[in-house]
């Protein structure tokens, strides 16, 4: 993928992306929309599921990303690609998930994945981190029963933080009490690779929907 040169710290609290996304029409996007969803919060530059749509052709991957340019060259390359199967979008994660999931069919979310968030490392800048309490309570809204979310991160504080969100949200449930030493999905981030390279660890844990 050609490489496009952004900011790499984008505030999500800016004035600028503080409007939500409007309600796409999905029967444009994918060619059958009612196949699972697997969602990648801050998807970055897309390579992840780029991967992750040609290994699963029979699921549906939708990555959001708040810097733009990274979205358009992701959706270029998906296009010259012809995959059908996926789609990037560029907003705020925090305030446009009901927009972009209430259109879709019913229980059609079954994964989400928040792979390496900028951790926004200053304790005044916690609230431009993306896994805030009502970013979950929304997810829990749109998975179903069974339905997972994937976190993980090189920044132990934040992955802490991650699994403190979703662990103050009785809809959810962590799978494992341990961060996970292997990564359960078959495609890695660039992110992952530079840093397990590096020999650095990985903060890894699942939170599963359960029913109410």
């Amino acid at each position: 993928m050609n490489r496009v040169r952004v900011r790499q710290h984008v505030n999500p609290l800016a004035i600028k992306y503080q409007k939500p996304i409007n309600p796409i029409d999905w029967e444009n996007i994918y060619v059958d929309r009612n196949q699972p969803l697997l969602l990648d919060i801050g998807c970055a530059r897309g390579q992840f599921l780029i991967e992750m749509a040609q290994l699963e052709p029979k699921c549906n991957f939708l990555g959001l990303e708040i810097r733009e340019p990274l979205v358009e060259a992701a959706n270029k390359m998906c296009s010259e690609l012809g995959l059908k199967n996926l789609h990037y979008v560029f907003c705020n994660a925090n305030n446009s998930l009901k927009p972009l999931l209430s259109s879709l069919p019913k229980g059609i979310l079954q994964q989400v994945t928040i792979q390496f968030p900028d951790p926004w490392f200053k304790n005044r800048h916690g609230k431009r981190r993306v896994v805030q309490p009502e970013l979950v309570a929304e997810l829990a809204d749109y998975l179903p029963p069974g339905g997972t979310v994937f976190l993980q991160s090189d920044v132990k504080f934040v992955a802490l933080e991650m699994c403190e969100r979703f662990n103050e949200n009785t809809d959810f449930q962590r799978q494992n009490k341990e961060w996970l030493a292997e990564n359960p999905l078959p495609v890695a981030t660039e992110r992952e690779l530079f840093t397990l390279e590096k020999n650095e660890p990985v903060y890894r844990a699942v939170f599963e929907r359960v029913s109410c």
